[in-house]
């Protein structure tokens, strides 16, 4: 595919199906995969742009893990060879020494066949990608680098609720993460009329979970509100008009808008949404669904900021911990 192609998304005729084989190496406390938690030794490499890569920005964020596993940041937009490091000075990361992510690709596989993804975490003396699977990714930073979180960090893999988190965020990843992708780039009328029925349905079921329990499980934030919330939060600005998610918007589902502004107003979540880069990369890498790659200037975002009134339900954001502290230099969002 020639570098200026961008890839293609929509087969037609057929329904969108998501190529889920990554590299699946796992970071772990006891190094028994061969990849030792090792403070700065990793460098976790993401898009503000992906809802993906947003898990692992607020996760690193809420457990206060900056310091441990530097970020580096790529660029909303990309072309067919990859994401690149187009926001650093003369658009090479500075501590890899690459201009796209694709580079640590190829380091650990010459000419990686498979999407080119992020987030990922490489391995900075060998400059090699260690994996790409953005659920263990999160979990992983979670139960294995537990070691070095901040003091008050909440624990967002409650022993307690295991079984009924994972029940959950199957739902939330098949109906709802996955759901948007399969309206959006559905390849036919039948398989688009499937995905948007099957999307509302999980939504409309979220909204009554959510009616009478301020988060998803138990009554506090876990990370099966860090996944839901990367797709919410761009429901309005991409999803429903890009993706064709457009029975309602989300400032029109009472509940789902209220607790969706709840975690967003949260230290850890709205503090890392860069929605200009958002609507940069939907709008002009799909190019299947937006040729002109022309950028919607709305919709008006000023209402994320609102009250929401989800105090009322009780939950207790943190558990027995704190919220994080300020944002680290340098890695500040816009306000919306």
């Amino acid at each position: 595919m020639p570098e200026d192609q961008e890839p293609t998304y929509v087969t037609p005729g057929q329904a969108f199906e998501r190529d889920t084989r990554y590299l699946n190496d796992r970071i772990t406390a006891d190094g028994s995969e061969g990849w030792p938690v090792e403070p700065g030794r990793y460098r976790l490499v993401v898009s503000r742009a992906c809802p993906w890569a947003n898990r692992a920005i607020i996760v690193r964020r809420l457990l206060g893990l900056e310091d441990v596993l530097p970020m580096g940041v790529c660029g909303p937009t990309h072309d067919a060879r990859s994401w690149t490091f187009d926001l650093d000075p003369g658009g090479v990361d500075p501590v890899l020494g690459v201009e796209r992510i694709q580079d640590a690709y190829f380091a650990r596989e010459p000419g990686y066949p498979r999407g080119i993804t992020v987030p990922c975490v490489v391995d900075v003396p060998t400059g090699r990608v260690v994996t790409n699977d953005f659920p263990a990714i999160t979990r992983d930073l979670s139960l294995e680098w537990r070691a070095y979180h901040r003091p008050g960090a909440p624990d967002l893999w409650p022993a307690a609720h295991l079984a009924e988190m994972e029940d959950v965020m199957a739902g939330v990843y098949r109906d709802v993460n996955n759901g948007v992708y399969r309206c959006g780039f559905a390849g036919d009328q039948a398989s688009y009329d499937a995905a948007f029925e099957r999307l509302f349905a999980a939504l409309d079921g979220l909204s009554e979970r959510l009616a009478t329990r301020r988060y998803l499980v138990g009554d506090t934030i876990t990370e099966a509100d860090v996944r839901l919330f990367t797709t919410l939060v761009r429901f309005d600005p991409v999803y429903h008009g890009h993706f064709k998610c457009n029975r309602e918007k989300l400032s029109e589902m009472p509940v789902l808008w209220a607790y969706a502004r709840d975690l967003f107003q949260t230290p850890g979540f709205g503090d890392t949404v860069d929605f200009d880069h958002v609507k940069a990369h939907y709008y002009v890498c799909h190019t299947e669904l937006n040729p002109s790659g022309i950028v919607p200037d709305g919709p008006d975002l000023s209402g994320w900021l609102t009250p929401h009134g989800r105090e009322a339900l009780g939950g207790r954001p943190f558990g027995d911990g704190t919220p994080p502290g300020p944002v680290r230099p340098g890695e500040e969002v816009p306000a919306p």
